[in-house]
């Protein structure tokens, strides 16, 4: 599945629900999926500035394609980081940084955080696609 389907799957996943206590309780529940991490990832190299909640964000680089891994400490932001992870693991640099989060938007997840998850989101995104530039320069040397 391309990294379009997965946003527009999302897309088509959250339009179900009518209210955002709803929208907002699925998020924690897709977080709640979020296969657990190693301890050892749990320390600072890996911990995300910017979030006012802890959030540790590993990935891994397997014949071309980016894994993620992470967690958070709040259930919110650990359904965020979940979503994100759903989407752009498993798919190569290129993709990654070529396919932008607007489906975030079209879910109107932007408009419903407070200002400091709304930065935070914005961090881990933004790690994401570190980690894609990261190993999109190592593979081509």
């Amino acid at each position: 599945m391309t990294i379009k389907e997965k946003q527009s799957e999302l897309e088509k996943e959250f339009e179900q629900f009518t209210d955002w206590e709803e929208k907002y309780s699925h998020i924690i529940q897709i977080g709640k999926k979020l296969s657990a991490i190693d301890d050892s990832i749990k320390t600072d190299k890996y911990k995300l500035n910017g979030c006012q909640s802890q959030v540790w964000i590993n990935a891994k680089f397997e014949n071309g394609k980016i894994y993620f891994e992470a967690d958070s400490d709040a259930a919110i932001v650990k359904g965020l980081i979940a979503i994100l992870i759903r989407v752009y693991s498993g798919h190569t640099p290129d993709e990654i940084l070529s396919n932008p989060p607007t489906f975030l938007q079209n879910i109107g997840i932007d408009k419903h955080l407070s200002p400091t998850r709304k930065n935070g989101l914005g961090a881990m995104m933004k790690q994401i696609q570190m980690y894609a530039i990261a190993f999109k320069t190592l593979s081509k040397q």
